[in-house]
Order: structure tokens, then sequence, then C-alpha cells
């Protein structure tokens, strides 16, 4: 029996777009996530406190995640056995992750915070090593060894006179929100193979705010909302919006028609975005050392995120 070659054509062709919008919609995830960088020392903490600013972009986008839900086709109802890990991981990726980002990037630098991030996936293959037994190769500690050197010399390297005076407890901030992040990350994995993206982010949005609460409380009744002028509005907006729910949905949304390795790749763009943002936009410094040092991160990621391609690819 023959195909119609117009069929296959058009099938290919269909399949091209869906892979054309998903590049295009992890390309737009990084950048909101690289804005944020800069946006969020923009309104805090000098109009919201980080732990308030946490409320609103994890309530925001909450609301939006459940209301999505409700026009979703597939309402798979989550397992009770899944519930706990799922609380666990709602306070390990969104609330103690979340709160502490936020912290330490209102007492460090966008660059400094964007280059520290790129360490997450050098502790997700330290914790991998140790919880899920995977096999040490020359490639993972060299790229181990070159990323924690990295990030020392960033922490310790001397500063210009523009560094927050507070930035090492930044900087300290946003590694253990990694290793925060790094946990998640191997708790969340069996649920994102279970369940869809949706369904999982939302219940850990659900989780992770609820334990925010107590937390964020009392900052949130000291937001100044009179001196919120229309650019504050708007970038507040943006950090909801833009830069938490749709980050979060087109995200999962290339996951699934990319899968988790070229998504993953694109956080060398959020870097380049990052820090242009801060430079040209918000007069940050990026010096040799900096740039040496997030090299030497950067060379740490592609050694420990590469694998060898020993198995057959299905036909």
């Amino acid at each position: 029996m023959s195909i119609d070659p117009s069929i296959i054509f058009a099938l290919h062709l269909t399949m091209v777009k869906v892979s054309a919008k998903a590049h295009i919609a992890v390309l737009l995830t990084n950048l909101f996530f690289a804005i944020n960088y800069s946006l969020v020392k923009d309104i805090s903490p000098s109009l919201v406190g980080p732990y308030a600013l946490n409320l609103l972009r994890v309530g925001g986008s909450l609301i939006l995640f459940w209301t999505l839900w409700l026009f979703a086709r597939n309402k798979t109802t989550m397992r009770r056995k899944d519930m706990g890990r799922l609380a666990l991981c709602g306070l390990l990726g969104v609330t103690i992750n979340q709160m502490l980002f936020i912290k330490g990037l209102t007492m460090t630098t966008a660059i400094h915070a964007s280059l520290l991030m790129l360490c997450s996936p050098i502790l997700i293959t330290l914790l991998a090593l140790w919880i899920l037994k995977e096999r040490m190769t020359i490639l993972k500690v060299a790229g181990l060894v070159l990323g924690i050197a990295g990030s020392v010399l960033l922490i310790t390297g001397r500063q210009g006179a523009s560094q927050p005076k507070d930035y090492l407890l930044g900087d300290i901030f946003i590694v253990l929100n990694g290793i925060s992040y790094a946990f998640y990350f191997i708790l969340v994995k069996p649920l994102m193979e279970r369940y869809t993206p949706l369904q999982v982010v939302r219940w850990v949005f659900t989780f992770g705010f609820m334990m925010m609460l107590p937390l964020g409380w009392m900052q949130f009744g000291e937001i100044k909302w009179q001196q919120f002028d229309l650019p504050a509005q708007s970038t507040l907006f943006f950090i909801v919006f833009a830069g938490t729910f749709l980050a979060y949905v087109f995200n999962a949304y290339g996951i699934r028609v990319l899968g988790p390795g070229i998504t993953s790749a694109y956080m060398y763009v959020q870097l380049v975005f990052a820090v242009a943002i801060a430079v040209l936009f918000f007069h940050e410094q990026l010096t040799w050392q900096k740039a040496f040092a997030g090299m030497l991160i950067l060379l740490g990621v592609f050694l420990v995120s590469r694998k060898k391609k020993i198995e057959i690819e299905p036909g």
C-alpha cells in the first residue's frame, strides 16, 4: 500500500511548524527570565520587599495556572500518594527557591546572579551522582571542577566601586537557590513523566504559595502602592505575567515538543540576554574577571551536560 507523497509532505510541514513554535516559545522563555534579572532590581526592595514580590509573582501566576487548567482537555486526577512529593517540590522549587533567588538578586548584581544561576546543571549533576548513582566520567569531573572554580572566582574576586555592599551574601543566596532547585529537579522528574507539565506546575505552585504566605505576608502589607507610577506598574505586570506565568507555560511547551535536553540548552542564550540587558540598559559593569569566571562556568556546564551517543536512534 503506497502513501500519497503530498500527505507525507503535509505531515512533515506540520511537524516543522510545531517545532519552530516550540523553539520560539523557549527563546521567549529565556528572554523573559533574562529581563526579570534587571526588572526585579528596579522595584525591589525600593517599592516592594523581595518576599512580598514573590507572593505577587507566585500568587498571580497560580491564579492564571488554575484558570488555564479549567480549559485543559486532559484532566488526569493526581494520585494521593504523589501529593507528599508535590508538596516537597513546592517547598524546594517555589518557596525556598524563589525566596532565596529574589532576596539574593536584590543584594547582588544581575550579572552575578545570571552567571551563578548557570551552576544549577552542575549541582544537579552532583545530586544525580549521589542520589541516582549515575556513573562518574572524566568529562563530568572536569566540568564540576571548572564550574566550581568559576563560581569561587566570581564570588571572591575584586569588585568594582558600583558593586552592592552586601553582594557576597546575595551571591550566597543565589547559590543556595541553585542547590534548592537541583533537589527540586531530581524530585519532580518522575512526576513530569507521569503527568502533564501544567498539572505538575499547577500543584507545585499551589503548595509553594501556601508555604510562602506566612513568610511574605508582613512585607506584603508594607508595599508602597501609592508610589507605583505607570512604569513601576508595568514592571510588576511584566514580572508576574511574562517573567513568571508565560515563562513557565512556554518552557513546559518546549519540554514537551523539543525534549528537556534542547530546552535546557537555551540557558546559554538566557545568559547572553541577561548580561546584555544589565550592561546596556541598567549600566552594570562587565569586567574581564567576571567574563573569565563566566567562561569557566559555561565550559563546566557544557562538559557535565555532554553525553556520549552510544544508543541507536529509533527509526
